[in-house]
């Protein structure tokens, strides 16, 4: 179902894009636009403009750009009409009405998904309260973990029956179909049979709420010896692992300090009623680096507190390294006595846990820690070993302050002149830097070529053809009048002279909307366009605004060499004496522009 275009221009206008985007990202005044990092990929400096007088975004780095719903789009992770929903809720204005068949016609949205699992989670947590059902997670939660009944309450903690149908049909009663359930990973369904059944039994469940109170996903650790030991909801239209961290929704109000980052839902959870409510946890997967982003949002430092076994460490040098590309304060629990933060606070409490808090050491004195714990630094060849892989851990940080503070620690430490470390590190820095160059060269070409162009794949073919296409739809993205001298016929220009398919598309959509009753609108080419496909856009539009003449000349010239590298390509498709006739045509042109400018 395709949303009503004054709806969503309506969205568009009465939404601030420098407010919105503000709650994501920390924007600083440029003359008419606003600067920042770029939400969307790693980088240290600002190339993330927001330009609030065209209501657009875009990213010089990763070039990713549109308007406010294509941000909501790729930071909420929402198909169009989702993220106009989310628009419209934010300043209150009521959606169009949809009816049953439209709904079942367009898939199941966000909004299915989050009403199914509001209810999934009312019928967990009665069941978790009814002895007939929930006494194995009770007993697990209050006997083995030490729960109150307050914190269990308090994270909306529930059980699922180790029935194969309960929910399934508890769920079919309220009107919810097999299809639904499945695409919110509610049911699975039988390969043999093709029934439906539940797809959490006999576990605790663990809800998961983003900061808006929705709750997009659930957790469920097994009271058996089953495997998976943890099971959680895999993607849905409303849940992607990489944008999501446990108990954010409680920790975002009270963590603009520091955040405690977690391996497992308990470790949060014990945290938390323990009076450390600003600890979070991934969802059964790696930190990514979406999820430092996320971090960056809320606060300024993250405490690692990853289990101390040999993964749980490997686990936390990844974490380190991923948060320190966004330029957080990383620091690194080293526990003692205890495998995790919810046995150390059972053992020795919470007034010990805030002190060893208290006592966190940078990423560097972790790894400076467990390099010589590695080694016997009295035997020469292992000192050797121990300084060649401090050196390695130094040059991999870019501030050159940082490498300097770490060499005297680290020479310190190894009992070796600072110089001697340093050489070393400039070594492999210099090694780096020479493999960068090389990367970066490898890139250039590629790019050159096109290769890897997911977005429109045929300029890797023809990128003459796809350079000048571009051209051309920047300037009618441009310029409204050149939109009307297209669509009126007044310039002779269709969508046959176009070569490569995406660009094709673009322009179609173009004049389709510039013929349309309200007219073209940036906006509305989200509906027919992805996120990707509309930075493309937002990119052709914003490299032709940066050139110093786009005039009535330039234009016609590049809608000219648009159709001589179609005809070029025709020719090229022919027999001998169509390329000959086409070779001697241009050469006639040739010779009478020389002759013309005499």
């Amino acid at each position: 179902m395709r949303l009503p275009e004054n709806f969503i221009q309506e969205v568009v206008e009465r939404t601030d894009i420098e407010e919105l985007i503000g709650h994501y990202v920390t924007l600083k005044r440029a003359g008419a636009n606003l600067v920042g990092l770029c939400p969307f990929h790693s980088e240290k400096t600002p190339s993330f403009t927001v330009t609030p007088s065209k209501s657009m975004f875009y990213c010089f780095g990763c070039h990713a750009g549109g308007t406010a719903i294509t941000f909501v789009q790729k930071a909420e992770n929402l198909e169009f009409a989702d993220a106009v929903e989310f628009l419209a809720n934010r300043i209150g204005l009521p959606m169009p009405r949809e009816s049953a068949d439209s709904i079942r016609d367009a898939g199941v949205p966000r909004k299915r998904v989050l009403e199914m699992n509001l209810e999934a989670a009312k019928f967990f947590r009665a069941c978790l309260f009814d002895p007939r059902y929930g006494s194995p997670g009770m007993a697990y939660l209050k006997e083995e973990r030490g729960l109150s009944e307050a914190t269990i309450r308090h994270f909306g903690l529930g059980f699922a029956p180790e029935g194969f149908g309960m929910l399934t049909d508890h769920m079919h009663r309220l009107g919810f179909r097999d299809e639904e359930l499945q695409t919110a990973f509610l049911c699975g369904k039988s390969r043999n049979t093709g029934a439906s059944y539940d797809y959490f039994r006999n576990r605790v469940i663990f809800p998961i709420i983003d900061p808006a109170g929705n709750i997009v996903a659930f957790g469920g650790r097994v009271m058996d010896d089953s495997k998976p030991k943890y099971l959680n909801t895999s993607d849905t239209p409303a849940f992607r692992k990489s944008n999501h961290l446990f108990a954010l929704n409680f920790a975002r109000t009270c963590c603009a300090e520091q955040m405690i980052l977690c391996e497992g839902y308990m470790d949060v959870i014990a945290l938390h009623a323990a009076g450390f409510p600003y600890a979070v946890a991934t969802l059964g997967t790696a930190i990514t680096p979406n999820h430092a982003r996320i971090f960056a949002r809320y606060t300024k430092k993250v405490i690692i507190s990853y289990d101390a076994d040999e993964a749980g460490q490997n686990a936390a040098k990844k974490a380190m390294q991923v948060l320190g590309e966004v330029g957080m304060d990383v620091r690194v629990l080293r526990l003692t006595g205890a495998k995790d933060p919810d046995e150390y606070i059972r053992k020795f409490g919470a007034d010990r846990f805030r002190r060893v808090l208290d006592e966190s050491r940078t990423g560097f004195e972790y790894q400076l820690e467990g390099v010589l714990g590695k080694y016997r630094l009295e035997e020469g060849a292992e000192k050797i070993r121990a300084s060649g892989e401090l050196c390695q851990v130094i040059a991999s940080y870019p501030s050159a302050v940082e490498r300097e503070v770490y060499l005297a620690q680290a020479a310190a430490r190894l009992e070796l002149p600072a110089e001697v470390l340093r050489n070393s590190v400039q070594r492999i820095r210099d090694q780096q830097q020479a493999e960068l160059r090389r990367s970066r060269s490898r890139e250039a070409q590629a790019s050159i070529k096109h290769f890897g162009d997911r977005i429109n794949p045929e300029s890797a073919k023809e990128p003459r053809a796809a350079a000048v296409e571009e051209r051309v739809l920047g300037m009618l993205l441009l310029f409204g009048e050149y939109r009307q001298a297209v669509a009126s016929g007044e310039v002779a220009l269709s969508a046959d002279d176009f070569i490569t398919d995406f660009h094709r598309r673009v322009f179609e959509e173009l004049l389709r909307l510039q013929d349309s009753p309200s007219g073209f609108r940036p906006e509305l080419l989200g509906e027919t366009f992805g996120p990707d496909e509309m930075g493309r856009i937002q990119k052709m539009e914003v490299e032709r605004q940066g050139m110093s003449e786009n005039g009535p000349e330039v234009f016609r010239s590049a809608i000219a060499a648009l159709r001589e590298v179609r005809k070029q390509k025709e020719a090229q498709k022919g027999d001998l004496n169509t390329q000959l006739a086409y070779l001697r045509e241009k050469k006639a042109k040739l010779h009478k522009g020389k002759v013309d400018r005499t």
